[in-house]
């Protein structure tokens, strides 16, 4: 029944042909991202700050117009809008592939392609994260959640390692135009699903300001400001572990490419395990929020102490269950938390802090590693880690109005027991903060306080 359990959302028929579109769309992804590395290193000669100008470029439009794309979702009609963006992702990635194929595809034709993708993304990703709960009830988002977290981490197992193969045989133009291909089965798969089964909210109309109240929302509800900060410590470090294992493998244990191929792996096998433990579960709990990320500072800081690869390796698979418990458990948290009117520019506040704060950290981690080595960037990235997310839980379970030791799994003694099994009620508080009275309605209590 807990195998069964671990899927059920893919009992709804729209999210499961929603699903379906992503589960081929994801490896895609992935190997279009490998393909586009490897093109700019062949391109510039090998240039580091070639590449890191094309991830800049890709990362910056959600940085500087994140939060009018969220607006731009909570006005559209999500999977129109969706249909356009998956529409445009697949012309981009065709368009570069032919000229990669040709053999025309110069340094600047990546940088306009990279930006070009992320002012898509500007729309998409609030748009596909606002989308899930009109595709299934309540209480099936946070498996929904879980299930998407776990088709992206399996993209990212195989996309690297399909994608370095055929980049082998074909090059890496073909690669980019069997990624556009891929775009096809989401839209097809969006055009299939049912509008009439939709839980549609309604479209908030065109008007001055949305943005501001959006800003306002967020910034009068003092639990998503701390989860907000939460996301933003945790990504400061951990966004980067991609190259913190990169470092590892090759400076400390003076391996090669294939080292940190394996290594990757096993980060990546922990990130969909987690994932996947995450969809068993029927509810976003708060307490594995802040279990999952102090636990994942700790596993960054236990693996800058290992003495060798092996041992190394082996602690990623555990720092990746960790991660991703938070990760999903946090997304669930954060959408049940908000006004479903708000849910665009909500989200895309989330995503403009989750993406927007891993380019300000790599060149911290990069400067620490560079200063006194890897494994003092990994001990001091989770140290500082474990430290901040235990003030900020201590705030955050303060608003909440929880004690530490109710977060404990407890047996049942009595039908009168706060906590059963660590599954704590929620305990009501205020319904609106001073100075956002008149900016939304007020929310419904059920849609404000999450379980423990």
């Amino acid at each position: 029944m807990r195998r069964i359990a671990m899927f059920r959302s893919l009992g709804v028929r729209n999210y499961r042909i929603y699903a379906l579109g992503q589960l081929v769309s994801n490896p895609g992804t992935w190997m279009q991202r490998i393909a586009q590395d490897w093109l700019v290193l062949q391109l510039s000669g090998g240039s580091g700050i070639a590449l890191g100008m094309t991830t800049a470029l890709q990362f910056l439009p959600m940085l500087f117009f994140g939060l009018w794309g969220g607006a731009m979702v909570d006005r559209f009609d999500k999977r129109r809008l969706l249909v356009f963006t998956q529409a445009a992702m697949g012309v981009l990635a065709v368009a570069l592939g032919v000229l990669a194929t040709l053999g025309a595809a110069e340094v600047w034709h990546v940088y306009l392609f990279a930006f070009g993708l992320g002012m898509i993304t500007v729309l998409d990703n609030p748009g596909r994260q606002a989308f899930v709960p009109e595709m299934v009830d309540r209480e099936l988002l946070p498996n929904a959640i879980a299930l998407n977290s776990a088709s992206f981490q399996l993209g990212r197992v195989t996309g690297p390692a399909i994608a370095g193969l055929l980049i082998g045989l074909i090059g890496s133009g073909p690669v980019f135009m069997i990624n556009g291909a891929s775009f096809g089965f989401t839209i097809v798969a969006l055009l299939m699903i049912r509008a009439g089964e939709l839980n549609s909210t309604d479209r908030v109309p065109r008007g001055k300001g949305q943005i501001r109240e959006g800003l306002r929302y967020i910034g009068g509800r003092r639990d998503l400001v701390v989860l907000l900060a939460l996301a933003a410590s945790v990504q400061f470090f951990g966004a980067n572990s991609q190259n913190q294992i990169a470092l590892m493998v090759n400076n400390v244990f003076e391996s090669g490419a294939e080292a940190f191929g394996v290594a990757a792996a096993a980060l990546a096998v922990g990130a969909l395990a987690g994932a996947l433990l995450a969809a068993r579960r029927e509810q976003p709990r708060l307490r594995l929020v802040l279990i999952g990320s102090m636990g994942f500072g700790v596993s960054q800081l236990i693996a800058g102490l290992m003495p060798g690869y092996v041992a190394f390796v082996v602690i990623l698979v555990p720092m990746g269950v960790l991660f991703m418990t938070y990760v999903t458990t946090l997304n669930a948290t954060f959408q049940l938390s908000v006004d479903p009117r708000m849910r665009g520019r909500a989200m895309s506040m989330f995503l403009l802090v989750f993406m927007g704060v891993a380019p300000i950290g790599a060149p911290v981690v990069g400067m620490l590693a560079d200063a006194f080595g890897p494994r003092v960037s990994l001990i001091v990235g989770g140290a500082v880690t474990t430290v901040v997310v235990a003030v900020l839980s201590a705030v955050l379970l303060r608003i909440k109005g929880v004690h530490v030791r109710e977060l404990l799994p407890t047996r049942r003694r009595g039908s009168s027991e706060a906590a059963v099994d660590g599954e704590i009620a929620a305990k009501p508080g205020p319904r609106e903060v001073p100075g956002t009275e008149r900016i939304v309605e007020p929310v419904p209590e059920e849609a404000r306080e999450v379980r423990r």
